[in-house]
């Protein structure tokens, strides 16, 4: 995105809350919005996604390579970002228990191995994972909630979803959005819904989920960016994992576009989340280019800039290992995640 149009998007927005209806904004403090009209001379009042543009960027930084001695760091950098994820009907307390053992130790031979930011699970999950992470580990919990994946309940129903995660011990929550609502042009209601979440979230953090691969278009990836942020979420993300396509280069270059150009009109910055389908350490260095080239240093923290994967860790080990011992290393050389049966 060039100045002009990072200008026009911020110029817009400033114009936009300055409009009767709305007033502050802010990831910390929501903006207060009084008509679907308000936001949507906002939303649509956005500079348009130059489709070609954006194919064309992503894959020109997908082609930028990183010298040996700076992909170790990269590589410790991307487990560090790992949420690491079990979000399956079929998930048990010894499943969730292997994955919260694995979060504390990721390579058995190797005790300086960083460890990944966060354990994601369903909400009842929480305790199980509290259980074996602690409070001293530094590995966060995040909790599903919202009715995850659909979203398809009442707001009652998302708002004690999300309250008894937190209650449990979740440090996280990882909300969707009604994507009906929004193709809908509903933007107020996904508003209230995301805002109200995020006061039932209490010191817990807010990723806000909107499911790319149902949006449509990068104008409507846009829109729904700025609308999260604007409703006080603290993270953007990508997608569930359960809808494809999920998470791609060209999607969350958007998202980063979108999160910078907030923190130049406000001043607060806001976390990025791509999820699903990202399972090779190849993939990883892509998004960390990315990254870096679109909104700088300061997102390359896992404060700011997560991957959702199940799969990515062990391919991170495996490279990481490779650079350690010279030799690529098999998949049996970590450990496999797949169901335990108690």
């Amino acid at each position: 995105m060039n100045a002009d149009v990072v200008t026009g998007a911020a110029g817009v927005v400033a114009a936009g809350l300055a409009s009767p209806g709305i007033t502050g904004a802010g990831a910390t403090g929501t903006a207060v919005v009084g008509s679907d009209a308000a936001l949507r001379q906002i939303l649509h009042g956005l500079p348009g996604v130059d489709q070609v543009g954006a194919q064309e960027r992503a894959a020109s930084l997908a082609t930028r390579s990183i010298k040996r001695e700076a992909k170790l760091w990269a590589l410790e950098t991307a487990v560090t970002m790992v949420d690491l994820t079990t979000l399956e009907g079929a998930d048990t307390p010894g499943k969730v228990r292997g994955l919260c053992s694995k979060a504390l130790l990721p390579d058995p031979t190797d005790a300086t191995t960083p460890r990944p930011a966060a354990v994601c699970v369903y909400g009842d999950m929480v305790p199980t994972a509290r259980e074996v992470l602690g409070s001293a580990s530094g590995v966060r919990i995040a909790a599903v909630a919202t009715a995850f994946p659909s979203g398809r309940a009442s707001m009652g129903v998302k708002l004690a979803d999300t309250r008894d995660a937190v209650a449990a011990g979740a440090d996280e929550i990882d909300m969707v959005i009604d994507r009906g609502a929004f193709l809908s042009g509903r933007y107020l209601e996904v508003f209230d819904e995301i805002a109200q979440v995020k006061a039932a979230c209490g010191d817990a953090r807010l990723k806000v989920i909107m499911e790319t691969g149902e949006l449509v278009t990068y104008d409507n990836v846009r829109r729904a960016s700025w609308l999260c942020m604007l409703a006080g979420g603290d993270f953007i993300k990508t997608s569930t994992g359960k809808v494809s396509p999920a998470a791609t280069l060209p999607v969350t270059l958007i998202m980063l576009e979108a999160v910078r150009d907030w923190r130049g009109l406000t001043g607060e910055m806001v976390g990025v989340k791509p999820a699903g389908g990202i399972r090779t350490s190849k993939d990883a260095l892509k998004f960390l280019v990315t990254v870096n080239e679109v909104v700088g240093e300061d997102w390359l923290d896992p404060h700011w800039f997560r991957f959702g994967a199940s799969s990515l860790l062990n391919d991170l080990l495996l490279q990481r290992q490779r650079i350690a011992t010279g030799a690529y290393s098999g998949a049996d050389y970590v450990t496999d995640d797949s169901p335990s049966l108690y």
